[in-house]
């Protein structure tokens, strides 16, 4: 019941103080961490494990605190490391490092670097640490390598049994299993380690490579690479080596909805290949895929194609802002009517297909409008 009362309150919520809500209840789960490590590490500082039958820390953890395996590892050895740098119980209390990003940093912490490398490490992703650690401490590069898979076991034929015969149907075999995700590890500064799953013919296409080019297996993934994303590059946005216009030389007027490759190449340039939407406190989208070109005054309006007016959004901001234009009702009309929320389709479809006129461009629907950064 009271949980069924929780979630209504929550749906009844405005956007500002559900946001407001989660980043207060963030803060002080934050705190609580900080506490629940700094408790731990007492107890493990002093034994107390032992008096609860347990042999060590990790089986107090798991068996009487009913921590997961993981968790216990991480909150071990994130207390232990706290205890010789007590300055990490307070970082990770003010949500300015992560459990993971301090178990990453431990092993490499002395009296003399700890100061320097945590305050580089302030706010930084998992991924961000992990490349650091790997500036503290290069390894050497990691020899090219493929190799075949274990075949999974075959599922096992149904024995005969002299009580009965089965008549049941064969057990339908198991589904292929989905192939582990590629894997990088930062191993030095410019150097990682890249682990993926291929099929027999990208391993043959790649001895085929190697026999024609002489290379080494990295530099012949880097060239074939390098040249699949100068091609799409081109194609997408303009990007070539050498331009056939420039933008001064190119017709930017609403004469067509294409959007001239000078102007998808300033555009993508001027951006940095990023998302550039901008919210209200000046936080810019991280996100560089599924990129798309938008436009300020739309073409649908009799907007041109000035790269001051176009900028890149990511799918989930041109639908935001789709929904900021048009409301979430019409929007969600529009999807189940099969089309795709992005900014041609709002140029084009959406006033005639819910039978509406575009508002006049609005520049606080866009936190940054024309802003770059």
């Amino acid at each position: 019941m009271m949980r069924t009362q929780q979630l209504q309150s929550l749906s009844s919520m405005a956007d500002d103080e559900l946001l407001h809500s989660l980043s207060e209840i963030l803060q002080r789960s934050r705190r609580v961490d900080a506490e629940l490590v700094a408790h731990i590490g007492e107890v493990d500082a002093r034994r107390l494990f032992a008096r609860e039958a347990c042999s060590s820390m990790f089986a107090y953890a798991t068996e009487v605190l009913n921590l997961s395996e993981p968790e216990a590892y991480l909150r071990i050895a994130v207390a232990r490391a706290a205890r010789k740098h007590p300055m990490l119980l307070a970082m990770l209390g003010e949500g300015r490092l992560h459990l993971s990003g301090i178990a990453i940093l431990a092993p490499h912490l002395t009296e003399d670097n700890c100061e320097r490398v945590l305050a580089r490490a302030a706010h930084k992703s998992k991924r961000k640490i992990e490349e650091l650690v790997a500036e503290l401490a290069p390894r050497p590069d990691v020899p090219p390598t493929i190799r075949k898979l274990p075949t999974p076991p075959a599922t096992p034929a149904p024995q005969l049994r002299p009580d009965r015969v089965e008549t049941s149907s064969p057990p339908k075999p198991a589904p292929p299993a989905l192939p582990a995700p590629a894997k990088t590890e930062p191993l030095a500064p410019e150097r990682h380690r890249v682990q993926f799953t291929a099929s027999s013919e990208l391993r043959d296409k790649l001895e085929r490579l190697q026999a024609l080019t002489h290379e080494d297996l990295a530099s012949v993934i880097e060239a074939a690479v390098t040249e699949k994303l100068e091609r799409l590059e081109a194609k997408r946005y303009g990007e070539t080596k050498r331009p056939r216009k420039n933008l001064e030389q190119t017709d930017t007027s609403p004469s067509s909805r294409y959007i001239p490759a000078a102007v998808r190449r300033a555009v993508h340039t001027r951006d940095g290949g990023r998302c550039g939407f901008i919210d209200q406190k000046g936080r810019r989208c991280t996100e560089q895929r599924n990129l798309e070109f938008h436009h300020h005054d739309p073409f649908g309006r009799g907007g041109a194609h000035d790269p001051e007016q176009i900028s890149l959004r990511c799918r989930t901001h041109n639908a935001f802002l789709a929904e900021r234009e048009y409301g979430k009702e019409r929007m969600d009309r529009y999807r189940r009517r099969g089309g795709r929320v992005s900014e041609p389709a709002t140029s084009y479809d959406i006033a005639r297909v819910m039978g509406i006129i575009r508002p006049k461009s609005d520049p606080s629907l866009d936190g940054s409008s024309h802003r770059r950064v």
